[in-house]
């Protein structure tokens, strides 16, 4: 069943969100003004898009591909709950050497949303959580 995102444009800087291709898992979002980020710094970049996630979903947005290959430019921190109705922005960090330009009407990232459960905590005592073949091995525990 297909979900309706409501959304309201901030900007005339960025178009209607849609996916590029059918079948796309995310959507581009856009940048709604002009911004440099420092090298090494950070950033949060205004989408021009304030937006009702449906109930039960949340949206993440994740990297484009060019630009963390490219530019290193990297998302973080973005998680959107449904209950959010304010402007959508996007962390951004520079990981390379250079400054980088955003100007209005390119894209920043990309937005999926995702369907959740949610969940009951029960507080348990050590030793009360199920046994797995993995147990409390950690990072690297599965080798190359």
């Amino acid at each position: 069943m297909r979900k309706t995102l409501k959304f309201v444009r901030t900007s005339d800087a960025v178009p209607v969100p849609r996916y590029a291709l059918e079948g796309d898992a995310g959507f581009d979002l856009y940048v709604s003004e002009r911004l440099v980020v420092p090298p090494r710094g950070r950033a949060a970049v205004s989408t021009g898009y304030k937006i009702e996630i449906p109930e039960g979903c949340v949206a993440i947005i994740y990297e484009k591909s060019g630009l963390s290959f490219k530019h290193g430019i990297i998302t973080f921190g973005n998680v959107i709950d449904s209950g959010y109705r304010g402007e959508t922005h996007v962390g951004v960090f520079n990981l390379s050497d250079e400054p980088y330009t955003f100007e209005p009407g390119h894209k920043i990232a990309q937005m999926i949303i995702h369907s959740y459960e949610e969940v009951r905590f029960k507080e348990v005592k050590d030793g009360e959580l199920s046994a797995t073949e993995r147990g409390a091995r950690g990072f690297g525990s599965t080798g190359k």
